[in-house]
């Protein structure tokens, strides 16, 4: 008699913890988004209809591609910066054009 309340009482204990647990995983925020997963579900609404082959192209075309380089880095680049003065030039350029 003794065995079988304790594996009841132990059952009941089990039972709440794991739906103390649940809820708590229910009310956690969503994590955010990595970077490579933002451009897939990018890649992936540009992607359209596409099916097959042709999805498959896209998505790695689409995945593979590098972002354009902003204004300040075209301007770095025409003054032949490198190193820390490219970085430098780089991040006033971006914080000035704020």
């Amino acid at each position: 008699m003794y065995k079988q309340f304790t594996i009841a009482v132990s059952s009941l204990f089990l039972c709440a913890g794991m739906a103390q647990a649940a809820a708590h995983a229910a009310s956690a925020p969503a994590a955010k988004p990595t970077a490579q997963q933002s451009k897939m579900g990018d890649c992936n609404k540009s992607a359209g209809e596409k099916k097959g082959d042709e999805r498959k192209a896209h998505m790695k075309s689409c995945l593979s591609a590098k972002p354009a380089p902003s204004a300040c880095e075209t301007q770095a680049a025409d003054k032949k910066l490198a190193g820390a003065a490219k970085t430098s030039f780089v991040k006033k350029c971006m914080a000035d054009a704020k």
